[in-house]
C-alpha cells in the first residue's frame, strides 16, 4: 500500500493551475498503474476534520472528534497496489506526484490465515 501524507491544506493553498497540474499528474500515474495490471484500488481521504477517533481504555468507550496524533503531515490518500517487490513498489512510489510536495509511506499488507478470514 502506498500511503500519501502531505501537509493538511497544502492543497487548499495551491492556485487552480496548480491543481489542475496536480490532477493531471494524478491522472497519469492512475493510468499508467492500470495499464501494468498493478492497480487495486485508490481514493483520497476527507480532512482530519472530519476524521473520528475510536478507543476503548479499561473497558470504556473513547470517542473523539478528529485524529488521534497532532502531526504536521497527515494521511490524505492511499493506493493499493500489486508489486512483486519492494523495489518495485518503491518504483511506483517514486512515480506518485505526491513526492514532491509530501511523503510516501510504503507498506506491505499483512497476509492474514485463511481461518482467520472466516
Amino acid at each position: 500500500m502506498l500511503l500519501i501524507y502531505s501537509e493538511e491544506g497544502g492543497w487548499e493553498s495551491m492556485s487552480e493551475d496548480e491543481r489542475t497540474s496536480a490532477m493531471k499528474r494524478y491522472r497519469a500515474f492512475t493510468e499508467e498503474l492500470q495499464a501494468a495490471n498493478a492497480m487495486v484500488a485508490a481514493d483520497r481521504l476527507q480532512p482530519t476534520g472530519n476524521a473520528t477517533t475510536v478507543r476503548v481504555r479499561n473497558d470504556e468507550l473513547l470517542v473523539t472528534d478528529g485524529p488521534f496524533a497532532e502531526t504536521k503531515e497527515q494521511l490524505g490518500g492511499y493506493y493499493l497496489i500489486e508489486a512483486e517487490s519492494l523495489d518495485e513498489a518503491t518504483e511506483w512510489a517514486s512515480k506518485l506526484p505526491a513526492v514532491h510536495h509530501g511523503t510516501v509511506e510504503i507498506r506491505p499488507i499483512m497476509q492474514m490465515p485463511v481461518e482467520a478470514r472466516s
